[in-house]
């Protein structure tokens, strides 16, 4: 069984392609993340990082070029195929957690494995499990509103991986955060993905948590490459 959670080849994307005010986002972007790694994605703002982040999560398509997530090429499926690859091995998060406020932190991260068929028993105890390595089990009860931004932040991970998935794409997780909570929710992270095996592109503004991650690529005027 490969190693790799995901790899883009030769990724290209252009927004209004054929008109004047074309914009050439992705030029042949090329990246591989393998078991275990993390992986920061810095950028200018309006550079294309959204966009990589979603063709990598399955919400787009490239103009050309493949998409691989856990060793299957994507890259022409079917939209039911691809709903499927990303429900089951493609966990998301954003700057804002998103999380359901009518239902506890628990329930939030049951949800997603519900969809997927899987038992409530085993759904609470994964979700159990999860708010453990986060280090907020006893607020498992608590809806969203009773958190604070770090552990709204925290439960919002852990819902991403709920379904045990390859690979985890973040788009600014700390940036509404304080610089010590943003601190708290980046060691959550990084202690999920060593405990769960999984790989993560972050995308994220922070050279400090940058720094901390396995490796740092930079995309500029459509280009990836090592910083």
């Amino acid at each position: 069984m490969s190693d790799v959670s995901l790899r883009l080849t030769g990724v290209t994307k252009t927004y209004n392609a054929g008109t004047p005010g074309a914009v050439e986002v992705l030029r042949g972007v090329d990246v591989t993340l393998t078991k275990g790694e993390v992986v920061a994605l810095v950028a200018p703002s309006g550079a294309g990082k959204s966009t990589l982040l979603h063709i990598a999560g399955l919400l787009d398509t490239p103009d050309s070029g493949t998409v691989e997530v856990a060793g299957a090429d994507v890259t022409g499926a079917s939209d039911r195929k691809r709903t499927v690859v990303r429900r089951d091995e493609v966990g998301f998060v954003y700057q804002f957690h998103h999380l359901l406020p009518e239902f506890s932190a628990q329930e939030n991260i049951v949800l997603p494995q519900l969809a997927a068929g899987v038992a409530r028993g085993a759904a609470d105890a994964r979700a159990q499990d999860l708010l453990e390595i986060v280090g907020i089990a006893p607020r498992a009860h608590h809806r969203p509103a009773a958190l604070s931004g770090g552990e709204q932040q925290r439960v919002a991970f852990c819902r991403a991986l709920a379904n045990r998935p390859s690979v985890l794409l973040a788009d600014e997780p700390t940036g509404n955060l304080d610089p010590a909570t943003s601190d708290t929710v980046f060691d959550a992270l990084m202690t999920l993905v060593r405990e769960t095996g999984l790989s993560a592109l972050i995308a994220t503004h922070n050279m400090e948590l940058a720094s901390r991650m396995d490796r740092r690529l930079r995309l500029d005027q459509g280009v990836l490459a090592p910083v």
